[in-house]
């Protein structure tokens, strides 16, 4: 089989801690470049996992090599200006999450992509676990009748990142747009994807920097930075044009206890995630069945997943409409948030 050849764009931390090592291990895709602003770190990642050549940025990357398609893990302001370089490129794009910072930029990525005629996906690792594949194959086969319901948490009692994350210049947001896109994102292709309509949600500001000992937190590669304008949690509600609703709540800082959960409920049978669990009837009785599966990489599930569709043809899980729906809804929650009402999406 010959080796589709990828760029990676970004040499920070999901880079080197997730798709890199994914890359290295894979015998059907070969990395030939890296591309990062900070051009000492880009060589020190190619020194590191053996790629060829480094560069500054993405322009030059895509003038001296031929790829196939880039792999964007730059923070999320960045997302935009790589994806369109590399859609008027011809290249093929796999793009972290989110889309982009707000729903203006996902909108000029989504003309560029459709122009150019490449293909998209967005990088939602979470749809890609071998529980959540199960269930949404559940789902289509009917068995859990028709979703009208879900709610869906990722809170951290404190567990802000310390970098760019905290800057909204570079990341757009808070826990929505950082570790909400993986919730709602999850739920929302569980649900099967439906039309969102409205939504009403909070933020609040009301921890912010904290000095809290014995607590871990993901640092930023570019953690030099001292902005510190996001959101500490949000929550709200979302409705989809065939009825249903998702109750969602994400957090970096509450004084609530740390929880993480996807719930979707349907007319036949509801379903909870981790370990993926089914609450029906029978014999006229309520039942709790718990499903067993494996535990693969879902970066490597993922990524394979992409690699397979750019050799068949075949769509793809989470693609550029899906992008920009999800950013509709992440616009929607900040939209609502700032306005103190319900807004339409």
């Amino acid at each position: 089989m010959e080796k589709l050849r990828v760029g990676i764009i970004g040499a920070g931390n999901i880079a080197q801690n997730a798709h890199l090592p994914v890359y290295q291990e894979r015998k059907d895709v070969e990395v030939v470049a890296i591309a990062d602003w900070n051009l000492e770190r880009a060589q020190e990642a190619a020194k590191k996992f053996h790629i060829p050549h480094a560069y500054q940025n993405v322009e030059e990357l895509l003038a001296a090599e031929e790829i196939d398609y880039v792999d964007i893990c730059v923070w999320n302001r960045s997302h935009a200006p790589v994806a369109i370089a590399a859609a008027k490129a011809g290249k093929h794009i796999l793009c972290e999450k989110p889309m982009a910072i707000d729903l203006e930029d996902a909108l000029k990525m989504e003309a560029a992509i459709r122009k150019a005629g490449v293909q998209f996906m967005l990088a939602v690792p979470t749809r890609y676990s071998a529980e959540a594949q199960l269930l949404n194959q559940m789902r289509k086969e009917g068995k859990l009748g028709d979703i009208y319901y879900a709610k869906t948490a990722n809170v951290r009692r404190r567990g802000t990142p310390i970098g760019w994350f905290t800057d909204t210049q570079k990341s757009g947001g808070g826990p929505v747009i950082d570790i909400g896109v993986h919730c709602i994102d999850r739920t929302w292709y569980l649900m099967g994807r439906p039309r969102p309509v409205r939504v009403s949600a909070s933020t609040a500001y009301q921890i912010g920097n904290f000095k809290t000992k014995g607590v871990n937190r993901w640092t930023a590669m570019d953690s030099d930075v001292t902005a510190f304008d996001t959101e500490d949690s949000a929550a709200g509600v979302i409705h989809f044009e065939n009825g249903a609703t998702m109750l969602f709540e994400v957090s970096w800082a509450l004084n609530a206890p740390p929880t993480e959960y996807t719930q979707i409920c349907g007319t036949k049978a509801g379903a909870t995630l981790n370990p993926l669990t089914i609450y029906g009837e029978d014999m006229d009785y309520l039942t709790d069945n718990r499903l067993t599966t494996l535990n693969p990489n879902i970066f490597d599930e993922e990524i394979g997943h992409f690699l397979n569709s750019l050799r068949t043809g075949a769509p793809v899980e989470s693609p550029l409409e899906d992008g920009v729906t999800v950013q509709r809804m992440l616009q929607g929650i900040y939209d609502s948030a700032r306005l103190g009402r319900e807004v339409e999406i």
